[in-house]
Order: structure tokens, then sequence, then C-alpha cells
């Protein structure tokens, strides 16, 4: 049985305890599936979150225009005050955005390698190319 896409957010979510929301989104940047750390307060409304989302959709969009020169997006790492986001290209036309929001309270975590190490390879059991 293939894990649905909410299944999938919960075990990004387990993954680490820094990380307090996943969600897939499509390439318009509509939220098809998510999960919130149960202890986790959202910072955002459901309509902020989907506006959020809609905002790194067209970005991600925006960013495939280089590629041809620097190379296929892998992931986008956007740092606030009080989250990081972490926003990674699957090679899935349905739902082909993953947005990963990390807690800061910990300074010492670093995003990109628990994005690359950890993941990534989790996403590579799901879908074809994840990197």
């Amino acid at each position: 049985m293939h894990p649905s896409l909410q299944d999938i957010c919960q075990q990004v979510i387990e993954f680490d305890s820094c990380i307090r929301f996943a969600g897939f989104a499509t390439q318009a940047g509509k939220i098809i599936a998510y999960e919130y750390r149960k202890e986790a307060n959202p910072l955002l409304t459901s309509d902020e979150t989907q506006l959020s989302v809609l905002d790194t959709a067209l970005m991600m969009r925006i960013r495939k225009d280089m590629e041809h020169k620097l190379g296929k997006t892998i992931c986008a790492i956007t740092l606030y005050e009080k989250v990081t986001r972490g926003t990674i290209l699957l090679n899935n036309e349905d739902y082909p955005i993953l947005t990963i929001a990390f807690d800061n309270t910990n300074k010492k975590t670093d995003h990109e390698s628990l994005i690359l190490h950890g993941i990534l390879p989790l996403l590579s059991h799901y879908f074809t190319r994840t990197v």
C-alpha cells in the first residue's frame, strides 16, 4: 500500500523535533496535504498559510528560469526570525512542491543538512527523483 501525502507529511514531521510543518502543494501553489507538529501552534492563519505557499510556488517557478545555467533546483531555504522554511521540488506533476517549516528556537540546527541527508532520502522512497 502506497502511503498518502498526509502520511508522508507525518513522516517528515517525525524526522526531527525542530520540524513544525510539512505540506504538499501543486504548481499553482494550492495546498493539498499538510501536517503540523502536535505541540506547534501555527504562526499563520489558514488563509495566510495558503498565501505563503502560493508565494513559494511562484518563487520556485521563477528559479526555473536559471536552471539551464545553474542546474536543477533542489531546494530553497528562507530564514525568518521565528522559522526557517525549506521548499523542495519533487519530480511529480500533481504535487511538485513540499514546504517544510523548521522552528528556530535551536540556533544550532543545520536545516540544509536535515533536508539533504534526511528528508530527501526519505522522499526518495516515494518519488522517482527528488535530487
